[in-house]
């Protein structure tokens, strides 16, 4: 029974990293045809206003998660355990995201103030996490 869940298991996350390998192609692609109809569009200048960029920035932070969602599923695959450092990791770009491409005069104060605590709390987690694996990791 344990070998037939093991199987299962293994066969999920096979899938599971295949169609995160398809969505970050394809997000790939979305971005390049994105930036590319940004620069032709008229008046034809390759300079993009702020919130063309912000959309951008946005869009490549997603493909950077969807890049560390396929690390972590590839780490798990040989491993055969889930890094708590990928984790960090992904949860950091994503609020980092979330900043960039944050409207700060329509947010309420307190909304901000609880993005800056989930920014500090997982600066100090990434933080002590890579004092304690420090040893570990030479």
């Amino acid at each position: 029974m344990e070998k037939f869940l093991n199987n299962f298991e293994r066969i999920i996350v096979f899938a599971l990293l295949g169609m995160m390998m398809l969505v970050v192609f394809l997000s790939v692609m979305e971005l390049a045809v994105i930036l590319v109809e940004q620069m032709i569009k008229p008046p034809r200048v390759i300079l993009l206003n702020i919130n063309e960029l912000l959309n951008i920035f946005g869009f490549f932070l997603i493909v950077l998660i969807g890049l560390e969602l396929v690390e972590t599923l590839k780490v798990y695959i040989v491993d055969e355990k889930v890094h708590v450092e990928i984790v960090f990791l992904v949860a950091i770009i994503a609020i980092t995201r979330k900043v960039i491409i944050l409207d700060v005069k329509h947010m309420e104060p307190l909304n901000l103030i609880g993005i800056a605590c989930i920014i500090l709390a997982l600066s100090i987690g990434y933080f002590v996490l890579k004092k304690a694996l420090g040893p570990w990791k030479k």
